[in-house]
């Protein structure tokens, strides 16, 4: 009995140059993600004095994320949390309206698959060259091609690797220090890891990153239904193929057209894959093979399996929205849409001040020399605004409670420098004939108020008496 294989060794694939809407629409997404990915570092925005300047950064030092007007702190990372889960909600949508269109067109590996197809062709020449420089021996020639082009990818790698690590500090300043030898050990390890993996996953590993390292492949079939609209060939009309052009014939003439475009090395006509991406490639290379012999374009086309027997018997198929706008995709556009409302609703309401409140329970209160009753508590004061704040302290209660600041003289004022936070020991005393000295737990609630904005905000505690213990 043969060993079953897990994984197959590459057989190397040299897609060939292909011209049309669909790889003119993959060369614009390519220009605009990459675009955004290497120049988004450089944009500067203006917080103010002490604020970093960087329109988009990861403060790992301060524990922020800047995203040029919203900066998230270390205890909002729901927000975070929120647009992962808004992105794995988006890819379900677009997966089941229109199947792989995320790997075909915005995946980063395919996007920088391509950039290095696109280097390869450019050095080496279009298929045909690419193969029979693949067949030939190592002579001069082949090591002068190689190497030039394992160059460029290897820069594309370091612009890749640069790129990532000037999101997380501020990237004119890592740019000299990369340059002058004196930036942080950790940005020279991380440059040179993603430069190897982007030199080794977009120029050598290729469609088998996708086969066997990305999951999606295998859970797309559960978001796709017979409604999806997907790349796919109409055998009917195709079959029985053939290159002699006659009635016992379909438009099919076997060119092999559409395999030799294809970046997963794949044959359309065999139906759906789960090595296909939906990159439309074929689409392109089909079509222009239609004009050339005279036969209408839409062989290889986007359709929907429920549209194949309308198709088939030549009756008219259900429009494109009809596809899209089901149930399915609309629950999901609903789901989609009631989280992104809701994390732009808590963006917009959120106080640019805070407070926290943690009762110091070891002791629970404590008798002072007078028999008044003292709780202590530890108030943490967050300034989320780019000058410094006077937040004012207070408390209310139904009892009678004194507050006292530690290290602020008799004021009941703090304060915080901008885009800080601050802990603030705070002593609350009752008297000793008050109700609240005697009482196990009295309710109290801690207000802060920014002097200068009159902005307020609140949380409420428990004070401690005697009987408490």
């Amino acid at each position: 009995m043969s060993e079953t294989q897990l994984y197959a060794p590459r057989e190397p694939i040299f897609p060939r140059r292909v011209s049309g809407r669909f790889r003119q629409l993959k060369w614009w997404i390519m220009a605009v993600t990459l675009g955004i990915y290497y120049l988004t570092p450089w944009i500067r925005w203006d917080r103010g004095p002490n604020m970093p300047d960087q329109a988009v950064l990861v403060d790992m030092a301060n524990r922020r994320f800047y995203l040029f007007w919203i900066e998230i702190w270390p205890h909002e990372f729901y927000f975070v949390a929120g647009l992962l889960i808004m992105a794995g909600l988006g890819l379900f949508l677009f997966t089941s309206a229109l199947g792989r269109v995320w790997c075909g067109y915005t995946c980063p590996q395919t996007v920088w698959t391509d950039l290095f197809i696109l280097v390869e062709r450019w050095i080496e020449g279009d298929r045909n060259a690419r193969v029979r420089l693949h067949r030939a021996r190592w002579d001069l020639h082949k090591w002068r091609l190689r190497l030039t082009k394992w160059t460029v990818w290897l820069l594309i790698g370091l612009a890749t690797g640069g790129a990532w690590v000037f999101y997380f500090t501020d990237a004119p300043t890592l740019a000299r220090d990369l340059v002058q030898f004196t930036a942080n050990p950790v940005a020279y390890v991380t440059i040179a890891i993603l430069t190897a993996t982007t030199f080794v996953f977009g120029g050598f590993m290729r469609e088998q990153v996708c086969n066997y390292m990305c999951p999606w492949p295998r859970i797309q079939a559960a978001m796709m239904d017979p409604d999806t609209i997907t790349v796919a060939y109409r055998d009917w009309r195709g079959e029985p193929r053939g290159k002699k052009r006659d009635a016992d014939t379909g438009d099919c003439i076997d060119c092999m057209a559409c395999v030799n475009v294809c970046p997963a090395g794949i044959d359309i006509r065999n139906g759906q894959q789960m090595e296909c991406i939906t990159c439309a490639l074929c689409i392109d290379a089909c079509d222009d093979v239609m004009d050339r012999i005279g036969k209408p374009r839409g062989l290889i086309g986007y359709m929907a399996l429920t549209d194949e027997a309308a198709e088939r018997a030549g009756q008219p198929v259900k429009s494109v929205w009809r596809h899209v706008l089901r149930p399915r995709t609309l629950l999901y556009t609903a789901v989609w849409a009631s989280m992104g409302i809701g994390l732009v609703y808590a963006l917009f309401i959120r106080s640019d001040i805070e407070l926290t409140v943690a009762a110091v329970r070891n002791p629970t209160y404590v008798v002072q020399s007078d028999g008044a009753i003292r709780n202590i508590y530890d108030v943490r004061l967050r300034n989320k605004q780019g000058e410094d704040a006077q937040l004012q302290l207070s408390l209310t209660s139904d009892a009678t409670l004194q507050i006292t600041l530690q290290g602020q003289d008799d004021t009941d004022t703090v304060t915080v420098p901008a885009d800080t936070t601050v802990l603030q020991r705070v002593y609350v005393t009752a008297d000793p004939q008050a109700p609240a000295a005697g009482r196990a737990v009295t309710d109290l609630r801690f207000w802060v108020e920014d002097l200068s904005s009159g902005e307020r905000t609140s949380q409420a505690t428990t004070f401690n008496g005697k009987e408490s213990q």
